[in-house]
């Protein structure tokens, strides 16, 4: 027997790159589908983690950087005329091992009670600082919840 689908939170992490805009346009429409919300995480890169512990980043700086890309998905969201929540979380730590971005994005997936994830699949041009990149074959295993990627 077939259970149908029916999401009501559609999580979709982000990391300011085409790709997850990509996931997020995508995310939207499955949300919109279903009246569901989505959520959209952003995961802190491992190189702006360290460079964030070092102390070699300006915390302003970040937070404009990823303010202004969580301003576009608000406005495809919006857009759309579907709920949003957002959060941010570091995809990486200098001090926790176990900590990867496909764990974090998990993890976020059950704290949230989230029912739906999409994904962006790793980028045609294979560039590693691609944060999601390395969450995605993770989460394609190990989730729980049923994934579409993009």
């Amino acid at each position: 027997m077939t259970v149908p689908l029916s999401p009501s939170l559609v999580l979709v992490p982000v990391d300011g790159s085409e790709e997850s805009l990509t996931a997020v346009e995508y995310a939207v429409a499955i949300a919109d589908e279903y009246d569901a919300a989505v959520h959209a995480l952003y995961v802190v890169s491992e190189d702006m983690a360290r460079a964030i512990d070092a102390g070699a980043v300006d915390d302003a700086s970040l937070a404009a950087d990823s303010e202004a890309f969580m301003q576009a998905v608000m406005n495809l969201v919006e857009d759309a005329g579907v709920s949003l929540s957002t959060s941010m979380a570091y995809g990486f730590s200098t001090r926790q091992l176990s900590r990867h971005p496909g764990s974090v994005v998990l993890d976020t997936a059950e704290e949230l009670g989230a029912d739906f994830v999409v994904v962006p699949r790793e980028p045609v041009s294979g560039d590693p600082d691609e944060v999601l990149a390395k969450a995605a074959e993770y989460v394609l295993l190990y989730a729980s919840q049923p994934i579409l990627s993009v």
